[in-house]
């Protein structure tokens, strides 16, 4: 139990100490969803990509 009492008591000195300091930049949730959004682009535009290059490729006849 001892161990239990330590931890919750720098758990709660180490969150005092983070709601003390004023500054501490941005919150990381903008930038996930920054990147999240710049992913689902990326996927967007590969499969488009990726749909056309395979239509293109199936409309070259073939030797025969």
């Amino acid at each position: 139990m001892s161990l239990f009492t330590h931890l919750q008591a720098a758990l709660v000195a180490r969150l005092a100490e983070l709601r003390s300091d004023g500054e501490r930049g941005d919150s990381p949730v903008p930038t996930a969803v920054i990147i999240f959004g710049l992913v689902a682009a990326a996927i967007t535009v590969t499969a488009l990509v990726a749909t056309r290059a395979e239509g293109w490729m199936n409309a070259i006849p073939t030797a025969p």
